[in-house]
């Protein structure tokens, strides 16, 4: 089967499947999220109120959502239902709005209040560790470093908590397969769970994939609701995932986190290298400790010969840290994570336990641990 269809006439084609509680549309509702269009299936999350949580419920409703699919040749269809949040829910007129400023992630709660008094975690009596993974520009698989440095330091016993502070190019949910929304209890944001390791991105915030048009004091209150509405667990370490370069977020950071460490990610590309030395110096003028690089997509190994060919050059990575004065932690080759779309777990970034990088990003992990710097 090869599907030829658009997001459009799916969603045309669901336009009368009716929410029970509300008897309207959820294509009105705008209920019909994250649909995705494979050569062999469509997949997509539908929306449901909590108080039409019944099992036959959601049964019917993903019956009848196959059975309309079907009538348009989708012959293959993987429909995921989850409950509306309470933001959703005042969305749609289906809940009066609470004076909770959670509604709203350009005004946050207690704005001027001291972070620590609002968020437990920033409290250093917690001694919970904050670590900064930075890169001087775009590209260099930051973000694919930290997702897999966080579910590594989880798959170790560490309680994590990973943060994507890359407010305009968020993109941790996708690369872990991540179709859920938080929800709000008690006035404070539930952050999702996968793999073990608390997440938080502004792309929980944003729909269909839209972009972040703010100037650089609405990104500041941004992050500051991730510390002081979010209902985060008990935790011994936290990544934070920073924009390239040295811009508005990673100045916050470094000012709402004094004790945050940092780990540099580069290429071995030398103009690679020279850029995140910027990032690094900018860490070392706020008084960060930088705990030390990691040059990622390193070489290219043959898997009939094992012979490694470098494919953007050598030695970035081990300039960059002679330069910084720190040590080169890892050198991560190109790869792929072996993961299929009809696995329970399915991630399209995050490496298995048992894969090559896999337990590259334990090792990476059980490094910093010996260290003592988690």
């Amino acid at each position: 089967m090869c599907i030829l269809i658009t997001r459009e006439q799916i969603v045309e084609a669901l336009i009368d499947l009716v929410e029970p509680t509300s008897c309207r549309s959820f294509a009105e509702l705008q209920w019909i999220r994250d649909v995705m269009i494979k050569p062999e299936q469509v997949s997509m999350t539908i929306v449901l109120s909590p108080d039409a949580a019944d099992a036959s419920v959601r049964e019917q409703v993903t019956e009848a959502a196959k059975a309309k699919l079907a009538s348009i040749g989708v012959e293959q269809a993987h429909i995921r239902i989850r409950l509306a949040s309470e933001q959703e829910l005042e969305q749609a007129g289906l809940r009066e709005p609470k004076s909770s400023v959670t509604r709203d992630p350009h005004a946050p709660q207690g704005h001027g209040a001291n972070l620590e008094e609002l968020s437990p975690l920033l409290n250093p009596e917690r001694n919970v560790t904050f670590i900064a993974v930075a890169s001087g520009k775009g590209g260099v698989g930051k973000s694919t470093v930290t997702v897999n440095l966080a579910v590594a330091m989880s798959r170790l016993g560490k309680k994590v908590g990973l943060i994507d502070a890359d407010i305009y190019g968020f993109s941790v949910p996708d690369m872990m397969g991540i179709e859920d929304r938080p929800i709000v209890e008690n006035e404070r944001v539930i952050p999702i769970e996968r793999f073990g390791v608390q997440i938080m991105s502004m792309g929980f915030f944003v729909e269909d994939n839209s972009p972040v048009v703010w100037r650089g004091p609405m990104l500041g209150k941004m992050l500051r609701n991730f510390f002081a509405e979010v209902a985060w667990g008990d935790l011994d370490v936290v990544l934070l995932d920073l924009p390239p370069g040295t811009g508005d977020v990673a100045l916050d950071i470094h000012q709402m986190i004094p004790q945050s460490k940092e780990i540099i990610v580069t290429t071995p590309h030398g103009t690679a290298a020279f850029v995140a030395a910027r990032a690094g110096t900018m860490a070392m003028s706020t008084n960060h400790e930088i705990i030390g690089v990691v040059e990622n997509m390193a070489y290219m190994q043959c898997g009939k010969c094992g012979e490694k060919e470098y494919v953007f050059g050598r030695g970035g990575g081990g300039k960059l840290a002679e330069a910084l004065h720190v040590p080169l932690l890892a050198q991560i080759p190109l790869g792929a994570a072996d993961n299929h779309p009809q696995e329970p777990d399915f991630s399209p970034s995050v490496y298995k336990a048992d894969h090559t990088i896999g337990q590259m990003y334990i090792e990476l992990a059980q490094s910093l641990i010996d260290r003592g710097q988690v």
